[in-house]
């Protein structure tokens, strides 16, 4: 069964009077994780686009930086898509919902904060209210600030990307303690790890630009140390 016949599948078992973000109830089994995972990014990144008023925006065109969408789909990511923009519920509560389905600071979490920032820069620009509302959901999913802001140096264009924040240790720290943290990242964003943890192999696009960033906040370490 693939991602998309899931989805749909559990759109479709959402009784009369049932908002989109009742669906995380119906998909708790690891199967059915990596639709919750793929409705959440979708719907968050609705409530997102609302937020910065770049409702306009093509929403699969965005959706495409995380998933890899056949064309005879485009029409279901753009229907959850509207079901959360249109729905009166904000987002405060879907991110809850998602946080209470896979658990606070659990590594999916993270992998979804990453898609939402994929979608956030898909227009080429990083507006304050985005920045604002990816903030708040980040608290609401257990995302402690260090966290935070070592996946926003790895996609936020306003700067260099400070290859230390990239990886999430202090400038001082010792080459060995850089080294583990670059280890870590690697093995942590190994696709048979995101699978493990619910992220649709469709989605594998995180992994593949989070790769890139630290192992060039890596090299760039390297470089500078001699």
């Amino acid at each position: 069964m693939s991602l998309w016949t899931r989805i749909t599948d559990a759109l479709s078992a959402l009784r009369s009077g049932e908002s989109l973000a009742d669906v995380f109830a119906l998909l708790r089994t690891p199967p059915e994780r990596t639709a919750a995972f793929a409705i959440a990014v979708i719907a968050l990144g609705a409530k997102m686009a609302k937020a910065d008023g770049q409702v306009t925006r093509d929403e699969v065109s965005a959706f495409r930086e995380v998933f890899t969408i056949p064309t005879a789909e485009e029409k279901n990511a753009a229907r959850v898509f509207n079901l959360a923009r249109t729905d009166v519920a904000g987002f405060e509560h879907y991110a809850a919902k998602v946080a209470g389905l896979f658990g606070l600071r659990d590594p999916a979490l993270f992998d979804l904060l990453e898609g939402l920032f994929h979608i956030a820069l898909a227009d080429g620009e990083y507006h304050a209210k985005e920045d604002a509302f990816l903030a708040r959901v980040a608290t609401i999913f257990g995302v402690d600030e260090r966290s935070f802001r070592c996946i926003r140096a790895r996609f936020v264009p306003d700067a260099h990307p400070d290859p230390y924040a990239v990886l999430g240790v202090d400038p001082d720290a010792t080459f060995g303690e850089v080294r583990k943290a670059w280890q870590a990242q690697v093995r942590n964003y190994h696709p048979d790890r995101l699978l493990a943890r619910g992220v649709p192999a469709e989605a594998v696009k995180i992994a593949e630009k989070h790769m890139i960033a630290v192992n060039r906040a890596w090299e760039e370490i390297q470089l500078e140390r001699g």
